[in-house]
């Protein structure tokens, strides 16, 4: 009897994990290619304590820019900027966040579509991500693309809002 339902079991199994893979797609891929060389920056982090989230606030504050056409990120307070934790914060800025219209609204569509909480990676790259989204709106000149901005920043905001409730 057994020997019939081990082939049955065997399909369900893998047809559940097919499944759970497609529900897991990765919101920020570039997180998971190797750059810089190193392997050790493959899908990078910046908050790994409360000390880090206390300074990646202290970075904020200070006025920390994230640009897209150069893809370089900017702190202005030359302290904060040459802690050696700040590296990894700039690869995420540089190489990982999506800096194109087009990727964040790809974004966007994946986030609204997503059921369960976000994993504190993917939390803290949407929290930059809508950080660029908000530097990058008044440098917008045409109307349509400010509306496209606005529309891309107000989406990033209500998935952070959205994951903040508790489920």
């Amino acid at each position: 009897m057994r020997q019939r339902w081990a082939p049955l079991i065997v399909v369900y199994l893998s047809i559940h994990l097919a499944a759970a893979q497609h529900h897991r797609k990765a919101l920020y891929p570039s997180a998971y290619r190797i750059r810089r060389g190193t392997y050790s920056l493959i899908n990078p982090t910046f908050q790994r304590s409360m000390e880090d989230v206390n300074l990646l606030f202290e970075i904020l504050l200070a006025g920390m820019q994230i640009r897209g056409a150069d893809r370089t990120m900017l702190i202005p307070d030359e302290e904060l900027a040459s802690l050696r934790s700040v590296q990894k914060l700039e690869v995420i800025c540089e190489d990982v966040l999506p800096k194109r219209l087009s990727d964040i609204r790809r974004l966007t569509a994946e986030l609204a579509q997503r059921r369960q909480p976000l994993s504190w990676q993917d939390f803290e790259r949407t929290v930059l991500t809508l950080v660029y989204a908000t530097q990058t709106l008044p440098q917008v000149s045409n109307q349509q693309q400010r509306e496209a901005w606005t529309d891309a920043a107000m989406q990033l905001f209500r998935a952070v809002q959205k994951d903040l409730r508790p489920y």
